[in-house]
């Protein structure tokens, strides 16, 4: 496992995202540190789908303000970085931030898609450019009164499957486990899933927790990406987050 150090930002970050979007490191300090631990994390991740190609990845984290739309934002840049052409979701349809991130009309998005009663419908017209090359946007659009029924609905199944046979790579941003029941409806639709755990934040019993409600759903849980991990020597690069990576976290790890 690789760490990189904490910086001091203050641990009470609850509506910093959803307020101004997350930092986009690896876009703005493509050679960083930290934007090679992302690197390393996508190459991991390639590796694991040898066997079973993954196409439609999600992030999640066990409760709010745990890093998932930060870590799946900046996981994108480095696959779209990579020449792949990417589709970055927002599907947290209760506390999206993508639109914020990229300054991007939210007047249509996911909810668009999945509320339309139209038979058919134009992907062009909905999803956005990123100004980044090959990373297109989709953002949750409004915020709708039922998002889990949005989400198990046979339009989300539809749409995801139109998404991987027009992209390379598919990153969803979907709620965390323990505050909704939304990821667990969508997760057996998406070929991986990986677990994103705060360090000083996400408690044990909450990673397990969600650990055992991916389990439930049939969900291909990949591993964990640690977040704001604290090093040695106690000083940041900087940025504003530090990643460790790792992967094989089970309920049984009482460790991490």
């Amino acid at each position: 496992m690789a760490f990189f150090h904490r910086s001091s930002r203050s641990k009470n970050q609850s509506n910093e995202s959803i307020k101004n979007g997350v930092q986009l490191i690896t876009a703005m300090h493509p050679k960083s540190p930290i934007s090679e631990q992302f690197r390393t994390l996508r190459t991991n991740i390639n590796f694991m789908a040898i066997d079973s190609p993954i196409k439609t990845l999600a992030l999640t984290s066990a409760n709010v303000s745990e890093g998932k739309s930060t870590v799946s934002n900046n996981l994108a840049v480095v696959w779209a970085q990579n020449g792949q052409r990417v589709l970055l979701v927002d599907a947290d349809l209760r506390r999206p931030t993508l639109y914020r991130t990229f300054d991007l009309d939210n007047r249509q998005g996911l909810t668009t898609i999945l509320t339309s009663r139209d038979h058919t419908i134009d992907l062009n017209e909905i999803i956005q450019p990123s100004g980044i090359d090959n990373l297109s946007l989709l953002p949750s659009g409004p915020i709708p009164p039922n998002p889990a029924e949005l989400l198990s609905s046979h339009r989300m199944k539809d749409f995801l499957a139109a998404a991987r046979e027009r992209y390379d790579m598919v990153i969803v941003d979907v709620p965390p486990m323990l505050e909704v029941t939304d990821t667990q409806v969508i997760s057996h639709n998406l070929d991986a899933i990986v677990l994103v755990i705060k360090q000083g934040q996400t408690q044990k019993l909450g990673a397990k927790r969600a650990v055992e409600l991916l389990k439930l759903a049939h969900a291909n849980l990949l591993g964990y990406v640690m977040n704001d991990v604290e090093g040695d020597g106690g000083a940041g690069y900087g940025y504003g987050y530090g990643y460790g990576y790792g992967y094989g976290y089970s309920s049984n790890e009482d460790d991490k």
